[in-house]
């Protein structure tokens, strides 16, 4: 589980999370949900990792992070 949180009031676009293993990650959680009352802000139901190092990692994600809000992805 990956959880990314993001405590400003801007949606931050690009924003690189480094990644344990490659694959698919879905998005199970998202805070930013119309269904949390939130204005679906997020990504499409998750993103594939990239052969991209980051945060000590040798693959990563690149994600949208909805303004004050937490989205949690599982690999699939």
């Amino acid at each position: 589980m990956v959880c990314v949180f993001n405590m400003t009031p801007v949606v931050r676009h690009g924003y690189r999370v480094g990644v344990p293993e490659p694959g698919y990650y879905r998005e199970v959680f998202n805070s930013d949900s119309s269904f949390y009352g939130g204005s679906n802000t997020g990504n499409m139901g998750g993103r594939s990792s990239e052969r991209v190092p980051f945060h000590g990692f040798g693959q990563s994600v690149e994600l949208t992070l909805p303004p004050l809000a937490a989205i949690m992805l599982r690999r699939d």
